[in-house]
């Protein structure tokens, strides 16, 4: 029974910063874009805060997949590089911490670029 009530959990923590971003987009005029960025920036916040920290422990894969996930992992690098080496870890920091995923997207990218034929939308 166990198992059930994290799946809830993270499903509802997915699921609600997923029902966030589709209300951003129905009811404001944000590009999809800057609520993206949005995301991004506000992991980076929550995690500097030390609250995104308490959601990845409660929620899961439905703190840690979605942008904000990714913007947590930047600050978290940023803040472990920093402990370590000082001012000079803040550039540096993010990018080591999250380089498998930036590696991960590059890859996927040319992988999906040399499968298919691209072709403007008419």
């Amino acid at each position: 029974m166990e198992i059930f009530w994290t799946y809830a959990r993270v499903f509802l923590c997915g699921g609600t910063l997923c029902l966030i971003g589709q209300i951003l987009i129905d009811k404001t005029s944000l590009t999809p874009a800057r609520i993206l960025v949005s995301y991004v920036v506000a992991g980076v916040i929550l995690g500097g805060l030390g609250i995104y920290p308490w959601l990845v422990e409660w929620g899961g894969a439905g703190a840690t997949v979605p942008l904000t996930g990714f913007g947590y992992l930047l600050s978290k690098g940023v803040a472990e590089a920093v402990a370590e080496k000082g001012a000079l870890g803040i550039l540096p920091g993010g990018i080591t911490a999250a380089a498998g995923g930036i590696t991960a997207a590059v890859l996927f990218g040319l992988l999906g670029a040399l499968l298919f034929k691209s072709r403007p939308k008419s």
